[in-house]
């Protein structure tokens, strides 16, 4: 396989190269290099490394508070009977525990 690249970044990958504009270079490249998610550093191409999730539970917990509908999740239990947002709440709770 070969990895075309961009500024140290795998923009394309394909079987064979083609010829491209002068900024890019071909270079090999195993089977798993993906374009986006691959890059050459120090002269080595490599995975892009997930990052490191900071944020604390009560950051990921409110985040995802933000994304329910809360108001309208309470008035249909209100409405049916149901714990539709109990539960919702419940599972950010276990999503996201406390340290």
């Amino acid at each position: 396989m070969k990895a075309l690249i961009l500024n140290n970044k795998v923009v394309d990958v394909a079987s064979v190269e083609f010829e491209v504009n002068s900024n890019l270079t071909w270079i090999d490249c195993t089977d798993d290099c993906v374009a986006n998610q691959w890059e050459v550093k120090d002269g080595v191409l490599q995975a892009i490394p997930e990052p490191v999730d900071t944020r604390t539970y009560a950051e990921k917990r409110m985040l995802a508070y933000n994304r329910l509908n809360q108001f309208e999740l309470i008035g249909d239990d209100a409405t049916n009977g149901t714990t539709t947002h109990r539960d919702a709440i419940a599972a950010i709770k276990a999503a996201h525990p406390k340290p």
